[in-house]
């Protein structure tokens, strides 16, 4: 029976059938929707389960393997529809509902279908650009299916090979396909096997141009052919135009400029049919840096324009942190240098927000590309070192060709100050900066503050007379790097609990001899997460951060030994509210105490769900010390 004939059965034979009748079928229907790309037909049949996608499904009626088996499904296709339609709020939907499915899997002891929902929940943060945490699932899926599943497997190593792609390690991703290249093989499912092709087509086509690889386009082509022989046997019409969209990328970085926009206006408008606004916005993104490539730059930034207003709706920060980009280097190369730098600025800002590191270092390096000429030396020299750092483990040869381009405009950059020097006379004013004469004042003034504190940075903000000691700490951090080794010691902390080949759960914290208090901070804001860090630091409390409530609650039912958790409440996928109930339910961290540092108005629902005490950001972050070392008398007293 063809899909459009279920469907027809379902809606008219639906009043017929039980309740869990149609809880299965309209499971085992909106997955062969899915793979077919009809995620509104797939949530019509959900509909009876999920009338509002602004609610939470309705159970009522169902056991336990019904209800998790509906939530996995509703979760799959919320997260499609989060992404076609540039829902706000829509990956963090699909990652709450898919979450719930994990946890009651689990409780009922089915690996095989929480590796199902974890694969799920990869996508969602896949979306998001936190490439970090998708990893973590898709290894963690890998790792607990209970037997040979040759389709789950294949689709979890196809999706761990897209995200290695995405961020660059290209070699990592080949891998991944060699090993679902037999199981592909194997299987029967054209979508698996269209998305093989079409996910291997895409490591061959970034590794063609840099590398002036011919074979490699060749192989590339085949492989897009492949992928759209399969997406047309699976009726997948959204895979299709990726494909086209693909070619497109493929023919620009080729520089055969024609064949880029053929293949991509195809895409555009089978995207613009197809309702899909978030795909759509990327294929703009492609027409813009093709149109730079061709000098046309004020075209290219009204498209880029266009395509950074529709991202800027959904949850996709690495996506808009590429249109961002591309935006500014158009604005830059039309004359409007105050706009651009500050769009390409907000790039790394939201790149390095969601962990997209490749993202923001890509963007750095906009950067010096496009103002070596209007940008001191010093600042050039900083945000190149900063691009190094964060795109040294990327195996995209195309960086490396970038990081020694911009090697170069930095040299000649210093070249010529260095002559600027030579014929400037150092009795005139010429060449003179207030701006600058004022700032080595303030780092002098500075220097001694510290010097005479002891390195103590509280001591010497109250020397200073600033009334928070964070404003120095912000100086420091900005404006005067340089100084911050004439600060105290502190231990390094990690910034990442998670690495690509790193246990998932943070290891035991080194404890220093001054304290043993070791704090966990759940905080999406990764500047506020760093001053909390130095604020208790100073102290001399250890501090390790996470990004979102999920990856808090896996870190949180291992036995990493914490005093105390300091919870934002705006978190991506799991709430802060959300996730302080859930650590109720965690027996060895029941007597831990909690700190909500928010800027929510969610004071008494905080209270409600068990926090020892509630602060607000920003003016909070001063008082933590202070309410953290109550918490922990009070929590020795009750053990005394």
């Amino acid at each position: 029976m063809s899909l459009e004939a279920e469907l027809t059965a379902l809606k008219t034979q639906k009043n017929d059938l039980p309740l869990t009748e149609r809880a299965a079928l309209s499971c085992r229907l909106a997955k062969q929707l899915e793979k077919a790309g009809k995620y509104e037909l797939a949530y019509e049949v959900l509909a009876e389960f999920w009338p509002n996608r602004d609610e939470s499904p309705h159970l009522e009626g169902l056991d336990e393997t019904q209800k998790a088996e509906v939530l996995l499904r509703i979760g799959a296709i919320a997260q499609w529809l989060g992404s076609t339609d540039q829902t706000a709020g829509g990956q963090e939907t699909a990652k709450n509902i898919l979450t719930r499915s994990i946890e009651i899997f689990e409780g009922l002891q089915e690996p095989q279908k929480v590796a199902e929902a974890r694969g799920e929940l990869a996508l969602c943060y896949h979306r998001e650009g936190a490439f970090d945490e998708a990893r973590i699932q898709l290894r963690t899926a890998l790792e607990i299916l209970p037997e040979p599943d040759n389709d789950l497997e294949a689709v979890l190593l196809v999706r761990a090979g897209i995200i290695e792609e995405r961020t660059g390690r290209l070699n990592d991703a080949l891998k991944f396909y060699e090993r679902a290249a037999p199981l592909v093989e194997r299987s029967p499912d054209h979508a698996i096997k269209g998305s093989y092709h079409f996910a291997y087509g895409m490591v061959l086509r970034r590794l063609s141009t840099p590398e002036n690889r011919e074979d490699y386009l060749d192989r590339a082509l085949i492989e897009y052919a492949a992928s759209s022989f399969h997406y047309e046997q699976a009726g997948n019409e959204i895979a299709l135009a990726r494909v086209e969209s693909n070619l497109g990328f493929l023919f620009f970085k080729s520089e055969r400029y024609r064949q880029a926009h053929e293949h991509l206006n195809i895409a555009r408008h089978l995207f613009v049919r197809l309702k899909d606004v978030a795909t759509a916005a990327q294929v703009d993104d492609t027409r813009a840096r093709t149109l730079l490539a061709q000098g046309r730059a004020a075209d290219a930034e009204r498209i880029a324009r266009q395509a950074v207003r529709v991202l800027e709706r959904g949850g996709q920060q690495a996506l808009l942190a590429e249109g961002l980009t591309t935006q500014g280097v158009a604005l830059a190369r039309s004359g409007n240098q105050a706009r651009a730098k500050a769009l390409l600025e907000r790039a790394i800002e939201v790149a390095e927000t969601v962990g997209d590191l490749e993202g923001a270092g890509r963007a750095k390096l906009s950067i010096v590309e496009e103002f070596a000429d209007k940008t001191s030396a010093k600042e050039l020299i900083t945000m190149y070192r900063s691009a190094v750092e964060l795109l040294k483990s990327s195996q995209h040869p195309e960086t490396g060709q970038r990081l020694i381009n911009c090697a170069d405009a930095l040299f000649e950059t210093l070249a010529r100050v260095e002559l600027q020097d030579q014929e400037s006379d150092e009795h005139t004013w010429q060449g003179f900066s207030f701006k600058q004469h004022v700032k080595e004042s303030e780092r002098t003034v500075i220097e001694r503050a510290l010097r005479d504190a002891g390195g103590s940075v509280t001591k010497a903000a109250r020397l200073l007379g600033f009334k928070h000691h964070q404003s120095l700490i912000s100086l420091l951090n900005t404006r005067h790097k340089e100084l911050l080794k004439a600060r105290t010691t502190i231990r390094k902390r990690r910034r990442h609990l998670f690495s690509g080949n790193k246990k998932r759960i943070v290891e035991k914290p080194t404890k220093s001899a001054k304290s043993q208090i070791a704090i966990l901070h759940v905080e999406d804001n990764r500047a506020v997460a760093r001053t909390v860090q130095d604020t208790l630091g100073a102290e001399g409390m250890h501090t390790d951060f996470c990004l979102s409530g999920a990856t808090a609650l896996e870190i949180l039912k291992s036995n990493a030994p914490y005093d105390l958790i300091i919870v934002d409440n705006d978190l991506p996928g799991l709430s802060g509210l959300e996730l302080v109930l859930r650590i109720q339910s965690i027996p060895h961290r029941r007597g831990t105490p909690v700190i909500m540092l928010s800027g929510s108005d969610c004071e008494a629902e905080a209270w409600r769900a068990g926090v020892k005490a509630f602060l607000r950001k920003p003016e909070g972050v001063e008082q933590l010390p202070s309410n953290v070392k109550r918490l922990l008398a009070q929590r020795k007293e009750r053990k005394d």
